[in-house]
């Protein structure tokens, strides 16, 4: 019986890694061991950066709004109490998109937020 020789798995995990590192820089793309090793921290970069995005995007969308309710006379945490009270349910990114795009509609949604804060 022949010796099973593995020469067509093995070449196709490398190839499939290989693929994965392709741009890499000097040894990273084609030394096996190397581009596996880069490849996996690639990946726990990848999955850890993809949490961190959610963080600084929310951050961006609390700067701007600050800096948009500041604008309108009141502070980003005096906005956010007054949007509680009058019961608008919109949230962060997007009145944040509002104050960028269309800073007439959100002195109007500041208005009508801010309206609720006298009555309380």
């Amino acid at each position: 019986m022949p010796r099973a020789k593995r020469g067509t798995k093995a070449r196709a995990r490398r190839k499939r890694v290989f693929k994965l590192t392709d741009g890499y820089f000097i040894g990273r793309n084609n030394k096996y061991k190397r581009a596996v090793e880069n490849l996996h921290r690639a990946w726990r970069y990848a999955f850890r950066d993809r949490r961190a995005k959610k963080r600084d995007f929310r951050s961006l969308w609390i700067t701007r709004l600050g800096a948009a309710a500041e604008s309108n006379g009141l502070s980003y945490s005096k906005f956010i109490h007054a949007l509680t009270l009058s019961n608008i349910k919109l949230d962060r990114k997007v009145l944040a998109d509002i104050a960028v795009e269309d800073p007439i509609a959100f002195t109007a949604v500041v208005k009508k937020a801010a309206g609720s804060l006298q009555t309380h």
